[in-house]
């Protein structure tokens, strides 16, 4: 899942893709680097971010929505408001990532009828108030995966009293929102508990301030870290990646999958060799 925050104050890439032209430009880009899904959001999630109307939202991502419509991607459309939702899914996207944990159920009501995906995303409080730099108090869980599940189980039987399937719910844990680094460095390291929930897991660790807690450094700067976070999601369980940095996050993965599947190759062939001779002999057989 590719980022395009169309937006002039998010945390890492506010105001590089804030016009029309930038947006249209970087759906291309995303596209081209292999993004599955192209996550377009036109209020920024940063601590202590100004809230946007709806209407200045639509303003903002309408032109990158029409542009991945055209180019044939699939969009999620990342906002907490029912109305922007209902019209970017009325222009064709087909999933609605809400990082509120459904502050507002008419956002599980508009998906619905739209028959789309939902990613809920877990968080406690008006993202407005929160605080930033993965600053919040480490006894604020009991237990950070339990406490993280429980709420977010609330949050789902919301999103289906309103008509929501269940199984068109993707769950997200929502690494550094009301949590602080060892919150979030816990969470992808007990990712595989989540299982249980027996949805897609939706991780987005990209470039996110918890990475700093293990090597200070500004968002430019977590890369490294990002990556890692990704291998260990995916190695843990997590279906889909939410990253600005998506052919070089893509890249790393390919290589992974490539080196884990070389053991069982290995010993396909050594089978195969010990059973049917060497490959000349079984070629002179056929």
């Amino acid at each position: 899942m590719g980022v395009l925050n169309v937006t002039p104050d998010s945390f890492f890439d506010g105001g590089r893709f804030a016009s029309a032209g930038q947006a249209q430009v970087r759906v291309r880009e995303l596209i081209a680097e292999g993004a599955d899904i192209i996550d377009i959001g036109g209020e920024s999630s940063r601590p202590g971010a100004t809230s946007v109307s709806a209407a200045e939202q639509l303003d903002r991502v309408e032109p990158a929505i029409r542009e991945a419509v055209a180019a044939g991607a699939r969009i999620s459309i990342d906002t907490t408001r029912a109305e922007v939702a209902e019209r970017a899914l009325g222009l064709g996207a087909q999933a609605v990532n809400d990082v509120s944990c459904l502050a507002d159920p008419g956002l599980a009501r508009v998906a619905a009828r739209a028959g789309a995906v939902l990613v809920l995303m877990h968080t406690r409080g008006e993202l407005g108030s929160m605080a930033g730099f993965s600053e919040y108090p480490s006894d604020a869980y009991h237990d950070v995966v339990q406490d993280v599940l429980d709420e977010w189980k609330q949050a789902r039987d919301r999103a289906v009293l309103q008509g929501m399937p269940r199984d068109r719910i993707l769950f997200d844990p929502g690494l550094g929102f009301a949590k602080n680094g060892s919150h979030s460095l816990e969470l992808l390291s007990r990712l595989s508990d989540f299982r249980c929930l027996e949805v897609p897991i939706v991780v987005g660790p990209s470039r996110k301030s918890f990475i700093s807690r293990v090597d200070p450094s500004p968002p430019e700067r977590r890369l490294g870290g990002t990556i890692a976070s990704c291998l260990v999601a995916v190695r843990r369980g997590a279906s889909v990646l939410r990253v600005h940095d998506v052919q070089t996050v893509r890249q790393a993965l390919l290589v992974a999958r490539s080196i884990e599947a070389l053991p069982a190759a290995i010993s396909q062939l050594d089978g195969e060799a010990e059973v049917g001779g060497t490959r000349e002999e079984r070629a002179a057989r056929a």
